[in-house]
């Protein structure tokens, strides 16, 4: 019960935002989820440096600070030699912290687990508000979110009914081909019913969620996000497994923690940014 509750509260806070929310909501909820989830992997960053006898040494302000900036460079439309520098002056300040603090052994892998945090959890989030204040963004965010929660939710059931043969199990022993089949087929399945209302309420004069790609292309990147969003969720196991944990916390009542639910949107969201650059590069339209 507390999983449904929690799934429930979820879904409708992130429709209300995607509907009737304003830019500022969007960045700072994206940017808030981001600052939770970077604490969630310092955690498991630090777990898992323990069970090799170290001790992480990759300060929380250093990582709360990284994230901040990176929603503040990105939406602030800093051209990508501005980007560039504050990321690589992140990058030395941890650099130096751990070059006078931590073992000498550990100054490497430290300062790399914390970059990439950064790019792992902080800039795949900025591409949340970004793509909402697109011209068509109701529709692109929403095709999103529903493509990667349809597809989790199909593999959760069919894989647990049905499920025989393993799909990674030295990263996620629980999940099957049978469950990542099904996963593919919701997610198309659910991208459509995004077209066909989008389509209706066209017909009626709300252009809210009209998409104007072909739907061979709304296929298509249906089933494109889909296989990012299950490399996101097996690639978040391989650092849980790494670190020995189940869950990445505790915040979300059944279903763990922050990086537990978001670590499908974590791939699948610069997958489908770097779709709408290739289309615009190549001419073949809009969303």
């Amino acid at each position: 019960m507390k999983r449904i509750l929690t799934a429930v509260v979820l879904i409708v806070a992130v429709f209300a935002l995607i509907f009737f929310g304003k830019l500022w909501m969007i960045t700072l909820c994206a940017a808030i989820v981001a600052e939770l989830a970077a604490y969630e992997y310092l955690q498991l960053a630090s777990v898992g440096a323990r069970k090799h006898g170290a001790t992480l040494r990759i300060p929380i302000w250093w990582m709360a600070l990284g994230t901040a900036l990176a929603f503040v460079v990105t939406l602030q439309n800093f051209p990508v030699e501005d980007q560039l520098p504050v990321l690589s002056a992140l990058t030395l300040a941890l650099f130096a912290w751990n070059g006078f603090r931590a073992p000498l052994i550990q100054v490497l892998p430290d300062t790399a687990q914390g970059l990439f945090g950064l790019l792992y959890i902080a800039y795949p989030l900025t591409l949340i508000p970004l793509m909402w204040n697109q011209e068509d963004g109701h529709a692109l965010l929403l095709f999103l979110m529903v493509c990667v929660w349809s597809g989790d939710i199909a593999a959760l059931y069919v894989g647990r009914a049905f499920g025989k043969h393993k799909l990674a199990p030295r990263l996620s022993p629980g999940k099957t081909i049978e469950g990542a089949i099904a996963s593919v087929v919701g997610s198309v399945l659910a991208g459509m019913a995004v077209v066909w209302i989008g389509d209706a309420l066209t017909v009626r004069g709300n252009m809210i969620l009209h998409i104007a790609q072909p739907i061979w292309q709304s296929v298509a990147l249906a089933i494109l996000l889909n296989i990012a969003a299950q490399a996101g969720d097996l690639l978040e196991s391989a650092i849980k497994r790494g670190a020995g944990v189940k869950d990445s916390g505790t915040m979300l009542p059944g279903h763990g923690g922050i990086l537990d639910r978001i670590d499908a949107l974590l791939v699948a969201a610069p997958v489908l940014w770097y779709i709408l650059l290739i289309k615009d590069y190549f001419g073949l339209g809009r969303f």
